[in-house]
């Protein structure tokens, strides 16, 4: 989703120099210079904190959901010095003014336009604006400046998070601990790899410049125990209870100084003033599970461009101004309780999986209308307004959070599946896959009137984005 959206704003926009930036192969032609990670799909394993990894036959303790069916038109990492120093120097090029080291610490109101007051380099420096973005991250410059209070986030426990960039850091799939005994749907290392334990979880992003960005976020409970405050001595206490780990960054070298987040979620009071907006990103943090970030601050970016450019200087601005705060704080809490309820199921794999199908099914068929145009089918993140997966995915994240036996979590698992039956575009729920989703195309074949689409509008659909394992006598249908 973030990259189809960013793929959308770059053609939106005029952006040319932005598109090739959706794609792992059309990035690597382009842009070789910036670096990057190839991500073919979502890896979760799950561990026992102390115990060694004993694979189950079934693959009950992993999951694979693969996002690509090939790497010429899989998603990526963004490395982000490279990435977020590109698109500087293509916003100047565009005729943007940039001002690095500057410290804000006032705004004010002045009537037809706002004057930001701080430092730069230690000199004194005012900025005037007739509308203020604010891009400046959880807990950042309006709603520190402005005062505003934080609110809670439903269902999401208090988490502390520990992270940093490493060299010399293995491939999980190289060493005895892959779990991978048959051919995967995708490379297990070339994704977001996440592995699992009760109470938090450890991330694995690996970067084709040999940089690998690890982090581990947990509950504090967790957290405390594992004394993560102490940074290099709370990360190499983690793993050496996670053998698997251990033996995957037994040569790591840190590249800086850990850092440690002490309270990661956040949630702010306000979003929106008459002269002032925070994207996705200012306004709240949930976690970094599931990677939701990114293409919540991406539609957010969609969003308000679309209300400057249509209501700008009328009336109805401060309307679309209102209706972005409401959808862009719905959003974070429909993100905020699944997430918990994933978080409530660390220690039980099975109902987390059930869980996490409510996020792939919603994120594979919303990407599936957007590419057929058919954006009303889905216009907001997890489907949470949807009349009826909508409330569906909310009952079902409560049952989540009551389950005591294990025939509850096994009935848990049969509701999901039917409840994302309609929407079900990847597969997902197949019993006889155990717990491995390939990208098929006979998945999307399948389910074409689920999106009030044919078999001949999905097959063109494979053919623009470059899904290469049609047969030609397929598009001879066509």
């Amino acid at each position: 989703m973030a990259n189809l959206m960013l793929e959308e704003l770059a053609m939106r926009y005029n952006l040319p120099m932005v598109a090739p930036l959706s794609k792992w192969g059309s990035w690597q032609r382009t842009y070789p210079e910036l670096a990057c990670g190839l991500k073919r799909g979502f890896t979760f394993h799950h561990h026992v904190l102390g115990e060694a990894s004993r694979p189950s036959a079934d693959r009950q303790d992993q999951l694979l959901v693969a996002a690509s069916p090939h790497d010429e038109i899989a998603d990526t990492h963004w490395y982000r010095a490279d990435f977020d120093h590109f698109l500087l120097r293509q916003a100047q090029e565009c005729g943007v003014d940039y001002v690095d080291e500057v410290s804000l610490h006032r705004f004010i109101d002045c009537g037809d336009t706002v004057k930001l007051e701080g430092k730069h380099r230690e000199e004194p420096a005012v900025f005037h604006a007739k509308f203020v973005i604010d891009a400046t991250g959880p807990r950042g410059f309006l709603h520190r400046t402005l005062g505003l209070g934080e609110r809670e986030l439903p269902g999401m426990p208090a988490t502390q998070a520990l992270f940093n960039h490493f060299t010399g850091i293995r491939r999980l799939a190289d060493g005895s601990a892959s779990r991978t005994a048959e051919t995967p749907p995708y490379p297990i290392d070339d994704a977001a790899v996440h592995h699992v334990f009760d109470g938090g979880w450890i991330w694995v992003l690996q970067f084709n410049n040999g940089v690998t960005s690890a982090g581990v976020a947990a509950t504090d409970e967790v957290a405390t125990r594992l004394a993560l405050h102490e940074g290099a001595i709370g990360w190499n206490r983690l793993l050496k209870l996670i053998p698997a780990l251990q033996g995957q960054f037994c040569s790591a070298i840190p590249e800086r100084p850990f850092t440690y987040v002490p309270r990661l979620s956040f949630r702010t009071s306000a979003i929106v003033g008459s002269k002032w907006a925070m994207l996705p990103s200012a306004a709240g943090f949930v976690d970094p599970l599931l990677s939701t970030g990114f293409p919540l601050t991406l539609l957010g970016i969609s969003r308000l461009a679309d209300s400057i450019e249509r209501d700008w200087g009328t009336e109805k601005f401060g309307e679309a101004l209102q209706r972005y705060a409401v959808d862009t704080d719905a959003e974070l809490v429909a993100a905020s309780r699944l997430i918990g309820a994933l978080y409530r199921n660390m220690s039980d794999f099975p109902v987390f999986v059930s869980l996490s199908l409510l996020y792939f099914a919603t994120a594979s068929f919303s990407e599936t209308a957007r590419r057929l145009d058919k954006t009303k089918l889905a216009t907001s993140f997890l489907l949470h307004d949807h009349l009826t997966f909508g409330p569906a995915s909310r009952q079902l994240i409560e049952q989540a959070l009551r389950l005591r036996t294990q025939e509850e979590s096994a009935e848990l698992a049969r509701d999901i599946v039917r409840a994302i039956e309609p929407i079900n575009v990847a597969g997902l729920g197949d019993r006889s896959r155990r717990n491995w989703y390939p990208v098929d195309a006979e998945d999307l074949l399948h389910s074409a009137h689920k999106l009030g689409a044919t078999r001949e509008d999905i097959l063109q659909l494979l053919h623009r984005c470059g899904f290469a394992e049609l047969t030609s006598s397929e598009f001879a249908r066509t």
